[in-house]
C-alpha cells in the first residue's frame, strides 16, 4: 500500500513479451545460459510485475519490472545499502534501468502471512504459537533496518517523499477520506474532520524522524526462507519515526494478532531497539497510539481504493478486521481529542461488526462482479472513456442510458500525416509531445475539461451511475487516443470520487511493430 495508486504496469501482450525478453537477456548474462522456464509470480496489489526464470541446471532468479523509474531507483539504492549493512534483503544480480527491469535473488513464494495462514489451518481466530519465533525474528531485525538505514540510506532518492513529514501525513489522511469515507458513504463534516486531521498531524510530528521508515512493513512483505525472515518491497521508504513500521506489522488487518500477542511482540521490538540506542520507553509509548491510528487509516484508504474504486472484492475482505482494530483502539480512547474523526471511526465499526467472518465481509462488501452492496453504499460514478475512428461510425452505447459526449478530434493537427509518427499511437511519448505542443490542443482540452467536470457534478447530484465520453478521429490511433488518455490521467488525479474505464476501440487495427 503506497501513498497513492501507482501507474499500471500492464500494457499490450507485445510489451509484456518485450519485458520478458529484456529479463531473459539479463538472466543469460548473469547465469551464463538463457532460461528454459519463465513463469509469472503474483504481485498482489502492486503495480510491479514479476517472473521467475529458471536455467537448465535449476538456477533461478526473479525478474521484476517497475513502471516508475524513480521508485526503481529508490529500491535499487536502498537494497545496495541494506546489503552493505548485512541485512536480509534480496541480492540484485543485474538491472536495466532504462527498461525498468531488474533481476533479483529468488526468495521463494512463502510470505509471513502465508505461513500464518497455513499454521492456522482451520482455526479462524487462534494465533499459532509456532509462528511466534518468526514474528519475533522479524521484529528483532527491524531496528537494524531503522537505525542503520536512518544513518546510511541516501534519502535524496526516496520516492515520493524523502521524509514522513506533514505532506506525507496529509496524503495518508486524504487517501482515507476520499477513498474510504466518501466511497463507503460514511457521514462526516468536512471542516471539522480537517480540524481533527490537523491535530493528529501535530501529534505525529512530535516524534523524532531519524529512522528508516519502511512504509509498508506488513506480513505479505516479509518472505520466509529456510525459516528466517527476509524483507522486500521497501521502495517507498523514507526518513521517519520508529513507531510507524511496528504498527504496520502488529495491526496488519488480516493477520488478526490478539492484543496479548501484540504486547509480547512489541516488547521484543523495544528490547532490540534499546540495545542499539538509548530508548525512552515512556515517551515512545506516549506517541505509539497515534501511529497505530494513522496506519489503520492509511490501510483503510488502500482497501477502499482497491475495493470500492477498482472493484477488487478481496481487498474489502480486510475491512472488518481493520474495523476490529479500530474498535480496540476506541475502547482505550484515541490519543487526542478528535470528535469528528472519532464519530466517523465509530460509524465504520458499526458498519462492519467485529465478529463478522471473512466470507461475510467479502459478500457484504462486494459481489462476484465487484459491485458494492447497499450496506457499503452505492458504487462511485463510472466514467467510460473511449477512443474510436469515425470511419466505422459512432461507437455503440453500452452504458444503457444513451447519454454522454462525443468529441470530434479531427479539427486538431494530425500527427499521422508525418511519416515519423505514422506507426506510433497516442500512447507514445513522441505523439504526446507533438499534440501537447500545438496551441489548438490546449484550447480544445480546456473546453473538454470544463464540459466533463460540469456534467460529472450534475450526474452525481442526480444519482446517475455512469457517464460516457468518447473521442473520435480519422483512424482512432493518434488524436483520439491522446485525448482519451489525457482525460483519464486528469480524472484519476483530480477526481477520486469517480471510477474510470478506458477502451481504445481501434487498438486491433493499429500498425504492428513486429
Amino acid at each position: 500500500m503506497t501513498d497513492q495508486p501507482g501507474p499500471s504496469s500492464g500494457g499490450t501482450p507485445a510489451r509484456a513479451a518485450s519485458l520478458v525478453g529484456h529479463a531473459s537477456e539479463l538472466f543469460a548474462r548473469w547465469c551464463g545460459s538463457p532460461p528454459v522456464e519463465i513463469g509469472p509470480v503474483s504481485a498482489d496489489g502492486s503495480s510491479r510485475r514479476y517472473w521467475r526464470l529458471t536455467a537448465p541446471d535449476g538456477t533461478a532468479a526473479l525478474a521484476a519490472h517497475g513502471p516508475d523509474r524513480e521508485e526503481n531507483r529508490a529500491f535499487l539504492s536502498f537494497t545496495g545499502t541494506f546489503r552493505e549493512l548485512g541485512l536480509p534483503v534480496p541480492e540484485v544480480y543485474a538491472s536495466d534501468q532504462a527498461e525498468g527491469v531488474y533481476l533479483l535473488e529468488d526468495l521463494g513464494d512463502l510470505t509471513l502471512f502465508g505461513l500464518l495462514q497455513s499454521l492456522r489451518s482451520g482455526s479462524s481466530d487462534a494465533f499459532p504459537e509456532e509462528i511466534m519465533p518468526t514474528y519475533e525474528a522479524a521484529l528483532a531485525l527491524l531496528p537494524r533496518f531503522q537505525t542503520g538505514g536512518g544513518k546510511r540510506i541516501d534519502f535524496s532518492v526516496a520516492y515520493p517523499r524523502a521524509a514522513f513529514d506533514e505532506q506525507s501525513i496529509a496524503w495518508d489522511l486524504n487517501y482515507f477520506k476520499y477513498h474510504f469515507l466518501k466511497l463507503a458513504h460514511i457521514p462526516f463534516n468536512e471542516q471539522r474532520l480537517e480540524r481533527d486531521f490537523a491535530a493528529l498531524t501535530d501529534l505525529l510530528l512530535r516524534a523524532r524522524p531519524k529512522y528508516f521508515l519502511y512504509r509498508d512493513f506488513q506480513s505479505r512483505n516479509v518472505m520466509v526462507k529456510d525459516g528466517s525472515p527476509w524483507f522486500i518491497d521497501y521502495q517507498g521508504g523514507r526518513l521517519g519515526a520508529s513507531q510507524y513500521d511496528v504498527a504496520s506489522l502488529l495491526y496488519d488487518a488480516k493477520a488478526r494478532i490478539p492484543d496479548p500477542v501484540r504486547l509480547r511482540l512489541l516488547d521484543v521490538y523495544l528490547g532490540e531497539l534499546g540495545k542499539l540506542e538509548r530508548l525512552d520507553r515512556a515517551r515512545w509509548m506516549e506517541l505509539w497510539p497515534g501511529f497505530v491510528l494513522i496506519r489503520i487509516l492509511q490501510a483503510l484508504g488502500a482497501y477502499g481504493y482497491r475495493g470500492f474504486f477498482e472493484r477488487k472484492p478481496h481487498f474489502l475482505q480486510s475491512v472488518p478486521f481493520a474495523a476490529a482494530n479500530l474498535a480496540r483502539l476506541l475502547e482505550g480512547g484515541l490519543p487526542l481529542k478528535a470528535p469528528e474523526l472519532e464519530g466517523a471511526l465509530r460509524a465504520i465499526v458499526d458498519r462492519w461488526p467485529t465478529g463478522e467472518s471473512d466470507d461475510r465481509a467479502a459478500d457484504g462488501a462486494a459481489g462476484e462482479e465487484g459491485s458494492a452492496s447497499p450496506a457499503a453504499g452505492p458504487a462511485p460514478l463510472t466514467v467510460v472513456l473511449r477512443s474510436f475512428s469515425f470511419r466505422g461510425g459512432y461507437p455503440r452505447d453500452d452504458a444503457g442510458h444513451g447519454g454522454g459526449y462525443v468529441f470530434d478530434c479531427r479539427g486538431l493537427p494530425n500527427p499521422g500525416r508525418d511519416p515519423r509518427y505514422r506507426a506510433l499511437t497516442g500512447l507514445d511519448e513522441e505523439v504526446r509531445e507533438f499534440m501537447a505542443a500545438r496551441p489548438e490542443t490546449g484550447g480544445f482540452w480546456e473546453r473538454v475539461v470544463a464540459m466533463v467536470d460540469s456534467h460529472l457534478n450534475e450526474f452525481q447530484k442526480r444519482g446517475f451511475d455512469s457517464l460516457t465520453v468518447s473521442f473520435g478521429c480519422t483512424g482512432g490511433q493518434h488524436r483520439s487516443v491522446y485525448m482519451a488518455e489525457r482525460l483519464r490521467g486528469r480524472l484519476e488525479s483530480h477526481r477520486p470520487d469517480v471510477r474510470v474505464e478506458l477502451a481504445h476501440l481501434e487498438r486491433d487495427r493499429w500498425p504492428s511493430r513486429g
